[in-house]
């Protein structure tokens, strides 16, 4: 039997391993999508759409699908997800693997204020501009929702979802961005903070370029932790070695 290899996606580095394994002959790969964007990019070899049904629900489906592999290549930030696939691992003895780039990192020139929430961010706001510019996913906007005084760009790719701040002006966009593309938007929109989480990795990490060159202070949320004594590669290169393909 061809050996099956589960990767819970939605990332570029997801796609990448897909790709990469659904080319190889005698494999059988399955990337799992949460459903959360309405028009995912292509994405090779078997998908599936939709959640497992928390830790119980994805340990069924493995042992139902017989998974000999499952790579966790999620948003950096999907802290239950990453949880639930760690879980369900140990219970079914499903070799596991996350596959996370690696986050961003400040120069000598950039003024970024650490935080680890999105409710610190919106503590650190009022002290530091009064345009934001919010990149940190359609979702979780209500964390600064009770900021009537300042005006909020927000880029998504789909509509955010309410409640959000009362001046908020939507930009419906999909990365990559170039560095002078994000300086022109930041001029034009008059931004002097932008606040984003450190999702590393180059598609969107422009904006941070076009901060530094314009002086603008950056609120950067840090990661959630990876659950204990999870192995962690940076690349897909890291996850054929450990699939021992390479």
């Amino acid at each position: 039997m061809s050996p099956h290899v589960l990767i819970l996606g939605g990332t570029t580095e997801a796609r990448e391993l897909a790709a990469a394994l659904a080319g190889r002959p005698g494999f059988r790969v399955t990337t799992s999508l949460a459903g959360r964007v309405s028009r995912p990019g292509a994405v090779a070899g078997e998908v599936r759409i939709g959640g497992f049904g928390g830790v119980e629900g994805l340990a069924d489906w493995l042992r139902a699908e017989h998974v000999d592999a499952l790579v966790d290549a999620t948003h950096p930030f999907a802290r239950a997800i990453t949880a639930n696939a760690a879980q369900a691992a140990a219970a079914t003895g499903v070799p596991s693997v996350v596959l996370r780039r690696p986050g961003w990192r400040p120069g000598p020139q950039d003024r970024w204020y650490p935080v680890d929430s999105l409710a610190e961010a919106a503590d650190l706001l009022p002290s530091l501009g009064r345009r934001v510019f919010l990149t940190t996913g359609r979702v979780e906007l209500a964390a600064f929702a009770h900021l009537t005084d300042l005006h909020f760009v927000v880029r998504s790719v789909e509509l955010p979802e309410p409640p959000m701040p009362p001046r908020t002006e939507v930009l419906l966009a999909r990365g990559p961005f170039t560095p002078a593309d994000e300086t022109a938007l930041l001029q034009e929109h008059c931004i002097d903070v932008l606040v984003t989480k450190d999702s590393g990795g180059a598609a969107t990490s422009a904006k941070l370029t076009a901060a530094r060159e314009l002086a603008l202070p950056v609120v950067v949320v840090r990661r959630p932790p990876l659950p204990e004594g999870v192995t962690a590669v940076f690349d897909v290169a890291g996850v054929r070695e450990w699939l021992a393909l390479d």
